[in-house]
Formats: C-alpha cells, sequence, structure tokens
C-alpha cells in the first residue's frame, strides 16, 4: 500500500509496483506518469476514476499490470492500447457499457477482466489478441462472441468466463478451441431449463436434508470466496446428538466465474461420489433469506445479504490443497510450493479419485470448469483426493448437441492436472535420489497421516513406479490432444487409471450410504 504524499513528493521514484486506495477525485496524479522506467504494475481499484489522460499509454511504457476495477469507467479507455507492454487488464465492476474498437492493446494482452460491467457487445479487436489466455467476462449483457475470435484467439485462449450474460446460444467454434480448457456459462438463457430440471429434481431427493438455521452452531472460519463463507460448525439433530460439518453461506453478487445461486445448484445436483465433498444438506429458515432475483436486482446491501446455504461433511485436517492459484506470470495455470512432491502411488490414487469424480458430474450434465489442483483436497498419506469449489459449474444438460464437446474441454484441463502432477512425481524421484536412508524416513514420520484403517501400506517397485509414469504420460498426451475430438472421454480415463492402480479404488473418506 503507497499514499499519495510520498508519490507526489517523489518518494516511490524507482517503485516497480503501486497501490493506491484513497479517492482521487481530480483523476490521474500526473506523479504517476513520471514512473515510466520502473513501473510494471499499477492498482488504483476503488479510487473513483472515471478516465485516464491521454499521454497514459506512452508514459508508461513498461506497465504489464493494471487494476482500475470498483471505479467509475463507463467506456474502456481508448489510451490503454498505446501501451506496450500491458499483459493484465482488470476493469471489475465498473458500470462499464462499451468497449470501442482499437482501445485493446492488441499485441500483447493475456488477461482481461471485464467481470460485473454492462457491457452488451465485445469489438472485433478482441479477436486480434493472439495471446490473450484468460477472459473474464461474467455478469455482463452479452448475447454473442466476436466472430474473430474463431481464429485469433485459437492459439492460447485457455480460460473464458460467460456465466451470468444473455447467451440463447454458444457458437460451434467455441468448443473447438484447441487450448480451452476452463469454459463456464452458468446463468445464461441458453441452460435455463437445464439448470432447472436439475434444481428440481435435486430439491426432490428424499435423502437430502432441509436443515433448519436454528439447528445449526457456527464456530471458525474455514476460508472464505468470493461467493461464500465455509465456517466449521455443529449440526444439532437431537438434544443428545450433535455432528462435526462444515456449512457454507453463500453471498450475492456477481464472482468471477458466476453467481453463488448458480453455484449451490450446481452442488446439490452433482449427487454422491467418493471424489466429491459430500453434501449432506441444504439451510433453510435463515433470517435474512432474500427474495428470488433481489440480489441481481437490489444494490450492494442486497447482494451481501445470504443468498443460500448448504451443510457438507467435514474433512479431516490432514487433507490440504494439492497446489496453489495461478500467478501473474503462469496465467491460466497453476503453481506449486518448492517443495511439493508426490510419489508415483499417492499420485495415481488420487488421480484415479478426481477423473472419477469428473465423469460422474459430466454423466450428470454438469461441468466443473475449474478443475485445478488448487481446486482439490489431497491427503497423501491417504493416495485419496477430493474435488470442491463448483464456482465456475456449469449444468448443461445431456440432450443439447452443441454441449457435446463441453466434456472434452474439461478434458483438457485433466491433461493440465496430469502434467503437474507428473512434475510432482520427478521432484518426489529427485529428492530420494539426494536422501540418506534416515532423512527418508524422517520424513515419512513427519507426514501427517490418517487413521490407520484408512491407510494403504503396500510399496511400489522402482520398476512399477516407472510404468506408472509412463502410463500417465502416454495419458497426458492422449487427453492434450488439439483436435479436440480426438480426446478421451473422463470415463475411459478413470477406467485407464484403474487399470495402471490394478484394482478398483477403495473408498478413503467414509460419506453417509446416501445413493
Amino acid at each position: 500500500m503507497h499514499d499519495l504524499e510520498t508519490l507526489n513528493t517523489g518518494g516511490y521514484a524507482s517503485t516497480t509496483h503501486l497501490k493506491l486506495t484513497c479517492p482521487l477525485p481530480s483523476g490521474l496524479p500526473p506523479a504517476i506518469l513520471t514512473l515510466g522506467a520502473t513501473l510494471t504494475h499499477l492498482d488504483l481499484s476503488g479510487t473513483g476514476l472515471s478516465s485516464l489522460p491521454s499521454e497514459f499509454g506512452t508514459s508508461l511504457p513498461n506497465l504489464r499490470i493494471l487494476f482500475l476495477s470498483s471505479n467509475n469507467f463507463s467506456t474502456f479507455p481508448s489510451v490503454l492500447a498505446q501501451c506496450a507492454s500491458l499483459e493484465m487488464i482488470a476493469f471489475r465492476s465498473n458500470g462499464m457499457t462499451s468497449i470501442p474498437e482499437g482501445s485493446l492493446p492488441t499485441k500483447t494482452l493475456r488477461w482481461l477482466i471485464l467481470t460485473d460491467n454492462q457491457i452488451s457487445t465485445l469489438p472485433e479487436d478482441l479477436g486480434k489478441c493472439e495471446r490473450l489466455e484468460k477472459c473474464m467476462l461474467a455478469g455482463n449483457q452479452l448475447s454473442s462472441l466476436p466472430e474473430s475470435m474463431a481464429t485469433g484467439c485459437n492459439k492460447n485462449l485457455a480460460l473464458l468466463r460467460l456465466s451470468a450474460n444473455r447467451f440463447e446460444t454458444l457458437p460451434e467454434w467455441l468448443f473447438d478451441l484447441p487450448k480451452l480448457a476452463f469454459l463456464s456459462f452458468a446463468g445464461n438463457p441458453c441452460v435455463e431449463k437445464q439448470t432447472a430440471a436439475a434444481t428440481a429434481k435435486a430439491g426432490t431427493r428424499f435423502d437430502l436434508e432441509r436443515i433448519e438455521w436454528k439447528n445449526l452452531e457456527l464456530q471458525e472460519t474455514l476460508g472464505e470466496g468470493a461467493s461464500g463463507v465455509i465456517s466449521r460448525g455443529l449440526w444439532k439433530q437431537s438434544a443428545e446428538y450433535a455432528e462435526e460439518v462444515a456449512i457454507k453461506v453463500f453471498k450475492g453478487g456477481v464472482t468471477s466465474d458466476g453467481t453463488p445461486r448458480d453455484e449451490m445448484a450446481a452442488v446439490l445436483a452433482a449427487g454422491f461420489h467418493e471424489g466429491l465433498i459430500t453434501v449432506l444438506g441444504r439451510v433453510v429458515g435463515h433470517p435474512d433469506e432474500v427474495v428470488e432475483g433481489a440480489a441481481a436486482e437490489g444494490g450492494e446491501e442486497e447482494k451481501k445479504k445470504f443468498q443460500g446455504g448448504i451443510v457438507m461433511q467435514l474433512i479431516p485436517e490432514y487433507y490440504a490443497a494439492l497446489g496453489l492459484p495461478p500467478s501473474f506470470d503462469t496465467c491460466s495455470r497453476d503453481c506449486f510450493p518448492e517443495d511439493a512432491s508426490l510419489s508415483a502411488a499417492e499420485a495415481l490414487g488420487m488421480l484415479t479419485g478426481i477423473a472419477g469424480a469428473a465423469a460422474h458430474l459430466h454423466q450428470r450434465g454438469i461441468a466443473h470448469g475449474d478443475l485445478y489442483a488448487h481446486n482439490i483436497l489431497a491427503s497423501k498419506a491417504d493416495r485419496h483426493a477430493l474435488l470442491g469449489d463448483f464456482g465456475a459449474a456449469t449444468i448443461y444438460g445431456m440432450d443439447e448437441e452443441v454441449y457435446a464437446g463441453m466434456e472434452k474441454l474439461e478434458v483438457l484441463a485433466f491433461a493440465h492436472l496430469l502434467e503437474d502432477v507428473l512434475g510432482l512425481i520427478r521432484r518426489e524421484k529427485d529428492k530420494k535420489s539426494t536422501q540418506t536412508p534416515e532423512a527418508e524416513t524422517a520424513i515419512v514420520v513427519a507426514d501427517a497421516a490418517p487413521p490407520a484403517a484408512f491407510r494403504d501400506s503396500s510399496e511400489l517397485t522402482e520398476e512399477e513406479e516407472e510404468a506408472i509414469v509412463q502410463g500417465l504420460e502416454k495419458l497426458q498426451k492422449q487427453c492434450a490432444d488439439p483436435q479436440v475430438n480426438a480426446r478421451p472421454s473422463l470415463e475411459d480415463i478413470a477406467v485407464e487409471l484403474e487399470d495402471l492402480v490394478g484394482f478398483r479404488g477403495m473408498m478413503r473418506i467414509p460419506i453417509p450410504n446416501l445413493n
């Protein structure tokens, strides 16, 4: 965090990163334009800006990342086309209505965030952004995409968020883009019927409890994201019995992936699978419940109100995220701690479960949309993993021919996961090759361990481990085939992984018999 006074007195003359949060009623401080020699990251979100000076682009030739979210830009500033190095632009929640042709830095743009605005048309110039890898458009008024994207964005576009717009149909070419792996389009007219049908079916399942808010006791917060808060809690089922659970309370408003309402619909429609976190019931009777559509039509205070809630199984503490979210540099690919590693056996057990969970979702016409390592909770000792975070999920249904390629896009996401996990296996092998026997023993002892009843103590020979690695490498290439239709199905992937395991995976975390 920086301050305006120090900026104006030359205190940040050689800075590379600048962030101001104070109101800027007089517009962009001229002192910022003097930082062109070094400034690469600029964040002026929430400062009230509505325009940029004409010399902005030429004065900041090294600027790579620009955040101007929660401001008052009704029109995308054309001066940004003059920024010679600009790779990432964020204009979330500006009330923006138009993007003029010629305003995008087409040669350098890699990551574009326009979430939660009022944009109805995108410029054809977007198709000239051949480096574009990540495009966040949820929460606008779009009903079509520029045809230029079909050929111009087919080299690098990996992630596209179209949820909460006005699409009656999606272009067929979208499902042929060779690099597209993370797509979401929930909350559009084209999937309205499918979502309603899946929600109704989930609501009539005899085994899904309606859990009264008064019977829940919230304890410490386990995590918080754009769509809601997850807390540890107690579900008081009688005067004598209470079950430890996780409780997610959804908030209103549009997230970068979509809306909390669509996320909850997908979670409930997903049903039960060993590789998914079990939903025990949905919350009813919350004192702050809002009526249907109020969050979309109301102001900021309405959006903060309760938008629904679910009660889930509490995952053991020895489960942890398999990866870290993408960085500015990796853009659409996950990061991993330097000391993270997996054995071939651990990796295979986790991948088998995740492939099975993803196949289960698509058999129900649901795309996860965010199949990343950072959305997977994993236990090395259990050799087991759980797929979570349905914020980008889309219920696309089973009958629409235009969405037949949806699963094959998600297969590419699984290919990326395979590539990442193979990297973790190589790290483990490198680690073992440099360790003494005493060090290896110490690491095994230090690992968090689940109850002994869940452990799989079988060991693999070097030859068996090498066979697994070769099998995973072969599968990864098949899943990453640039010809989208040539990729295997998720069910085929799960079977292939089970064959590598040599048996059908056993259940690691007990869940209620709810099927």
